[in-house]
């Protein structure tokens, strides 16, 4: 299950806003939600499949959902069986490598159901009308983790095991490690790639072997952090979250964690159905992003071992945050080679498509992108 983000055009903060006031009415939507892995994964799967639960809430919203659903024709079948079957109007296929050909094929024979992707993929110039993709930007919480991170560390020697060095994920890396040192300007993130979402074994391996040359907090950007959580937690190092809330699998060691807010996503997204909005009267946007700001993110409540200091610095950032006053990547910025990637007085800003193909590791990331 890929993360990677290609280049799309800036969103207008018309689209946002759009996206963040549109009123509800009270016709029945069926929603369907596919999820690729387990519902209770405490990662990638668990955060929509929450986002599913939050959204039949609604009033006139009914929910219908498929977990373990492969990236294969699998998943072509329980699209078609949610609209044949279900009547569902609306489908949330979650899974990077749904999109294409499976959303592609199954959206030309649905023209009247609208198939909302995440990952950020809709081109206007390629696909269908009734397709539409979303996206949030992460690595602002992933800052929040950083800095928590920087400051619950005693070693100065922080961790991120990730699966490839791809975009997204060294945006995830950049952020957390750019919050360390805000914390703490001597601290340090040394990188552990495993190759891939899903590589328990290797997670586990990766973990301890960090621990072992004694560095003392760990995050990542995996689909579940499951294994890593609780092998920090076993070996009494500090763990910050990702994609869902794992506090009760770390009750000592769990700082804080950057996750999904789904739930407030999906809602808005009902809200916009009922109005009449749809992607093929141009009512819903195509392509939509937010961060903290326009509630497509959140932190994990703040465990035992965070310090009042940490609070205070944590909760600033996610304040500057909403009041769009904070960027994460401002210069003079070198990546861990000693090149500037941003110069002094500038800034990468979260809708800069450069942001969008990061390559490279930001000063005191110990790890190579090759």
């Amino acid at each position: 299950m890929r993360r990677l983000l290609p280049r799309f055009p800036h969103h207008t903060a018309a689209a946002l806003a759009l996206f963040a006031t549109a009123a509800p009415s009270f016709a029945e939507t069926v929603m369907g939600f596919i999820y690729v892995g387990p519902k209770d994964d405490y990662g990638y799967n668990q955060a929509h499949a929450e986002g599913g639960a939050g959204v039949g809430k609604v009033p006139g919203v009914k929910v219908v959902e498929e977990a373990s659903v492969p990236e294969t024709n699998a998943v072509q079948e329980t699209m078609l069986n949610m609209v044949n079957i279900d009547g569902a109007s609306v489908l949330f296929p979650t899974s990077f490598g749904y999109f294409d050909p499976h959303i592609l094929k199954v959206a030309k024979e649905a023209p009247e159901v609208q198939f909302l992707h995440c990952g950020g993929l809709y081109d206007e110039k390629k696909h269908p009308k009734n397709v539409g993709s979303y996206f949030g930007w992460i690595y602002e919480a992933q800052y929040v983790n950083g800095i928590v991170a920087g400051h619950a560390s005693k070693s100065g020697k922080l961790g991120f095991i990730a699966a490839k060095p791809i975009p997204q994920v060294l945006l995830n890396i950049n952020a957390f490690a750019l919050g360390a040192r805000k914390a703490n300007p001597k601290a340090t993130v040394k990188v552990v790639f495993t190759g891939d979402w899903a590589m328990p074994v290797k997670e586990a391996e990766a973990a301890n072997s960090l621990i072992d040359q004694g560095i003392d907090v760990l995050t990542c950007h995996v689909d579940s952090p499951k294994v890593i959580t609780q092998t920090s937690e076993r070996r009494g190092a500090y763990v910050c979250g990702y994609h869902a809330n794992a506090a009760a699998l770390a009750p000592k060691g769990y700082l804080t964690g950057a996750e999904w807010d789904w739930s407030s996503v999906y809602s808005k997204y009902a809200k916009m159905i009922q109005d009449g909005k749809s992607l093929m009267n141009g009512g819903i946007p195509h392509l939509i992003r937010g961060g903290f700001k326009e509630g497509f993110i959140k932190m994990s409540p703040y465990g035992p071992a965070v310090s009042d200091a940490a609070k205070a610095d944590a909760d600033a950032a996610k304040a500057a945050f909403m009041a769009g006053t904070l960027e994460v990547f401002t210069g003079e910025l070198k990546d861990n080679e000693g090149n500037v990637k941003v110069p002094a007085g500038g800034a990468l800003k979260r809708d800069d498509p450069a942001i969008e193909s990061m390559s490279w590791l930001v000063e005191g990331v110990l790890g190579s992108t090759k």
